[in-house]
C-alpha cells in the first residue's frame, strides 16, 4: 500500500512539474513575442523619422535660401538657380482632387454592385478583374494613357468639351486650350483609374462584413436596395469606407510614373485643366538625375519633403476623422 501511495504521489508531482514548466515556457514565449513585435513597430517608426530627418537636412539649404517664398513662388529655373514649389504643389493637389472626384463614386458603385446587386456567378469574375487592375504596374497605365488615351481624348473628346463648355462664364476657363490630349485633367483621370481598384476592393470587403441578419431585417420591413445601403450598410461600414478612400488618396498623392507620362511636365500654372502642368513626383522623376549643384538638389529634396508633409497631414486628418466617428458611435451605443 505504501508503495502504491508513493508512486501515486510521484505521478502527481511529475504532472505538477510539467504544468509549471509549460506555464513558464508559455510566459517566456509571450514575453518574447511582445518584445519582437515591439521591435518591429519601433523599426517602422524609426524609418519614418529617419526619412523625415534626411529630407529635412537635404532640403535645408534651399529652405534657408528661399525661405517661405519657396512655397509661394512659381519660378523654377535651374539656370539662374531660382526655385519655387508652388507649381508642383498645385499640380499634386489638383490631380489628386480630380482623381478622387471620379474614383469615389465609381468605386462605390462597383462595390455596391458586387455585394448587393450582382448574381452569384458574376461576383467572382468582377472581383477578380478589380484585383487584376490593382496589380498592373503604374508605368503601364502611363504608357496606355500617353499612346492610347491621349490621342483619342485630343481627337474626339477635348474639342467637343472645349466647344460646348469653353464659352461658359467662370467654368469655361477650365476647359479651354489646344487639344493636346495631355495635361492636368488627363493625369487626374489616369490617377482615378489607378486608385479605383484599391478603393473598390476595400469597400467591397467592408460591405461584405455587414451581418446578413441586418440586411434581411431591412428587406423584411420593405426597404429597397438603396434604403438598405443608405440606412444599414453605410452606417455599419463608414469607418472602413473612409479608410479605403484615404488609401486611394495616399496612392494618388504619391504616384510618379503614370503622371509623368501624361501631365505634360510644364512648370506653369494655368486655369485650364487641359493645359500641361507638373506634380511633385513628376518633377522628382524628371530632374533628380540631372540636378547639378547644391541648391538644385536641395530644392528637389525640399519638394520631396513637402510631399511627405502633405501626405502625413492628409493621413493624420483621416485618422482624426476616424477617431471622431468611432467616439460618436461609442456615445450612441
Amino acid at each position: 500500500m505504501l508503495g502504491v501511495f508513493g508512486s501515486h504521489v510521484d505521478r502527481e508531482t511529475r504532472e505538477i512539474a510539467l504544468r509549471v514548466g509549460r506555464t513558464s515556457r508559455s510566459r517566456i514565449g509571450d514575453a518574447l513575442f511582445v518584445h519582437v513585435t515591439r521591435v518591429f513597430a519601433l523599426l517602422v517608426l524609426l524609418a519614418v523619422v529617419g526619412i523625415l530627418v534626411s529630407l529635412t537636412i537635404g532640403a535645408w539649404p534651399a529652405l534657408h535660401k528661399f525661405g517661405f517664398g519657396f512655397l509661394v513662388s512659381s519660378q523654377w529655373n535651374p539656370v539662374t538657380k531660382t526655385f519655387g514649389a508652388l507649381v508642383p504643389i498645385f499640380g499634386t493637389l489638383i490631380t489628386s482632387f480630380i482623381a478622387m472626384l471620379i474614383a469615389i463614386p465609381v468605386s462605390f458603385g462597383i462595390a455596391l454592385f458586387i455585394t448587393e446587386l450582382a448574381p452569384v456567378w458574376l461576383k467572382r469574375p468582377v472581383g477578380t478583374a478589380i484585383e487584376l487592375l490593382a496589380a498592373i504596374p503604374s508605368i503601364i497605365y502611363g504608357m496606355w494613357g500617353l499612346f492610347v488615351f491621349a490621342p483619342l481624348f485630343s481627337a474626339h473628346v477635348q474639342p467637343w468639351v472645349t466647344e460646348h463648355l469653353g464659352g461658359w462664364p467662370i467654368v469655361g476657363a477650365l476647359f479651354q486650350g489646344p487639344p493636346m490630349g495631355i495635361g492636368i485633367f488627363t493625369a487626374g483621370l489616369i490617377l482615378a483609374i489607378m486608385v479605383i481598384p484599391f478603393i473598390a476592393s476595400v469597400m467591397r470587403d467592408v460591405f461584405e462584413v455587414v451581418p446578413p441578419l441586418l440586411r434581411e431585417s431591412a428587406y423584411g420591413l420593405g426597404a429597397t436596395t438603396w434604403e438598405v445601403v443608405r440606412g444599414v450598410v453605410l452606417p455599419y461600414t463608414k469607418i472602413g469606407v473612409i479608410g479605403g478612400i484615404m488609401l486611394g488618396l495616399g496612392r494618388a498623392l504619391g504616384e510618379t510614373m503614370a503622371v509623368t507620362f501624361v501631365i505634360g511636365n510644364a512648370h506653369r500654372i494655368s486655369p485650364s485643366l487641359f493645359m500641361p502642368g507638373a506634380t511633385i513626383s513628376s518633377i522628382l522623376a524628371n530632374e533628380f538625375t540631372e540636378a547639378d549643384g547644391r541648391i538644385y538638389t536641395s530644392s528637389l529634396l525640399a519638394v520631396g519633403l513637402i510631399l511627405f508633409l502633405i501626405t502625413f497631414i492628409v493621413l493624420a486628418l483621416a485618422k482624426l476623422l476616424l477617431l471622431r466617428l468611432t467616439a460618436q458611435e461609442g456615445r450612441r451605443a
